[in-house]
């Protein structure tokens, strides 16, 4: 390739990137993110800082890294730490201004004998149907048109809107209308309201009509505190533990909380709840159990088959190779779930087999047992092609010389070709460990965590505390996310204290190369 050429190319890569950094930048401003828009401008000129110029050669190698490291790596783990210092969850999702304006929205009542909107219910352009946040197209009796949404009321341009004859917007730029199907499939329009600037609101009517009322519930900025005049005497709330409580009934509260920082007190309720810390700690303790086990066994017998087929006098090598990978080429998701169906207490091929009774699935041992076998499995194919490799990179003479000196297989074993593998392998034992303390795949599609202990649905028999703080996330009636990232950060420094010491070894290993 000529130097114009090479040169051309470069500089039209440079633009294109750039051209997406800005696009990235105008994104997140538009979003309010000003810090998010500083630190998309720092990238970019540390990019033209680099390409543009012959300067600093190996940054133009490392700065691809860096940047996927920062965003992959860095970001994710710095996120999860400063949403584990608050209380974000299920009822603590928006500002303390968005609940109140979403209170006195969800509170309109409508007034008789006014005239009702007609409504299209429809997602911003390019934003999906079934998960995009959803915005109301409205027409007034008179013709005029409005988009509502979360924020409140906005004009619609008449230009590019098509309407039925009575009314209602078929077509709009920039939005796209929501079918009858997908409308019902979304369950939030009920609750969905409309702020409006004189304290009312716009609440939807069925699927085409929307009508607009007066809210029962006031806020008082000064005394920051809400008032409910539906009930007699009228019901006085004030912000206490991030939830509007009733100042009469500490038990009545309005469900919508607001997000806010608490501090250490997510890492304070692992180590002081009694429940949490007993469940806490029987998890941890079967967490590392599982993982050390699972790299212990998928090494050995991946290793033992290795030294079996690296017998020079073996026929038929590649066959068996070929046949021995194949569990780790199936995807593992499918291999877990013939696993389930094989441990099946009834109708499973191993009970049926060995004329057992097990209830592999069904109590502690038997998931605990069910999950390594299976895991085993899964791991000893990846361990068998890595040993392979390296005992195939141990020269033949250093085993001849321990002939020599007259040390038996064994001894060869122990002293010449372990240490030589574990050169190789040791960081592969690591990662393996840390991917097997996280190995949330395999426990899901298999036990989910179960079986649980009685009534109790929040802490499992054979749960890991990945799937523990997936739980706490996602699942049960009052997800916390705040609680959850908490658990997410002792994992990852859980995971790094025990690594530490062993790359430490590792590196020691080196010195027998």
């Amino acid at each position: 390739m000529t130097k114009p050429i090479a040169l051309a190319i470069k500089w039209v890569l440079i633009i294109a990137t750039l051209g997406g950094i800005l696009w990235i930048a105008a994104k997140l401003a538009a979003a309010g993110n000003v810090t998010a828009v500083v630190i998309a401008g720092l990238v970019g000129m540390g990019i033209l800082a680099v390409y543009a110029t012959r300067r600093a050669v190996p940054l133009k190698y490392l700065v691809p890294g860096l940047i996927f490291m920062a965003l992959f790596q860095l970001f994710p783990v710095v996120y999860t730490a400063n949403l584990s210092l608050t209380n974000y969850g299920d009822g603590h999702l928006n500002t303390k201004e968005e609940s109140v304006s979403d209170i006195i929205a969800q509170s309109v009542r409508e007034v008789p004998n006014t005239p009702r909107y007609k409504m299209s219910v429809a997602t911003k352009e390019g934003e999906s149907a079934d998960t995009g946040d959803l915005v109301l197209l409205l027409t007034k009796p008179d013709g005029t048109m409005f988009v509502g949404d979360k924020t409140g009321l906005k004009p619609l341009d008449a230009a590019g809107v098509d309407k039925t004859p009575v009314g209602k917007i078929t077509k709009a730029p920039g939005y796209t209308i929501l079918n009858a199907r997908q409308v019902n499939a979304r369950k939030e329009l009920q609750s969905l309201a409309v702020p409006t600037s004189d304290g009312g609101g716009v609440k939807p009517v069925g699927l085409s009509e929307a009508f607009e009322g007066k809210s029962t519930v006031t806020y008082d900025a000064k005394a920051d505190r809400l008032t409910d005049t539906s009930t007699q005497p009228p019901t006085v709330y004030e912000p206490r533990d991030a939830r509007w409580v009733s100042t009469t009934d500490a038990t009545q509260s309005f469900p919508q909380g607001w997000k806010e920082n608490i501090g250490l007190s997510n890492y304070t309720r692992i180590l002081t709840n009694d429940t949490i810390r007993s469940g806490f700690i029987g998890i941890f303790v079967w967490n590392v159990a599982f993982a050390i086990i699972s790299v212990l066994s998928t090494f050995l017998l991946g290793m033992l088959i290795a030294l079996l087929f690296n017998d020079p006098k073996l026929r038929g090598k590649g066959i068996y190779r070929s046949l021995l990978i194949l569990p780790y080429a199936l995807p593992g998701f499918v291999t877990a779930l013939v696993w389930k169906g094989m441990f099946n207490q009834d109708y499973g091929i191993i009970n049926q087999t060995l004329h057992l009774g097990v209830d592999w699935l069904g109590t502690p041992i038997g998931a605990k047992a069910a999950i390594l076998i299976t895991n085993l499995w899964l791991g000893f194919p990846y361990m068998f092609i890595v040993c392979t490799g390296a005992l195939q990179s141990i020269p033949q003479d250093v085993r001849e010389a321990a002939t020599i000196d007259g040390a038996n297989a064994f001894r060869t074993l122990r002293s010449i070709i372990m240490p030589l593998l574990l050169v190789a392998v040791g960081p592969l034992l690591l990662a393996s460990f840390a991917f097997n303390f996280n190995n949330f795949g395999l426990i899901y599609l298999l036990t989910k965590g179960g079986p649980f202990n009685g009534a109790d649905t929040s802490i499992g028999s054979s749960d890991l505390l990945i799937t523990y703080a997936y739980r706490l996330a996602f699942s049960g009636s009052a997800p916390n996310y705040g609680f959850a990232a908490a658990v997410s950060v002792v994992i990852f420094l859980l995971v790094a204290l025990m690594s530490i010491p062993g790359f430490r070894r590792t590196k020691a290993l080196e010195e027998v190369n």
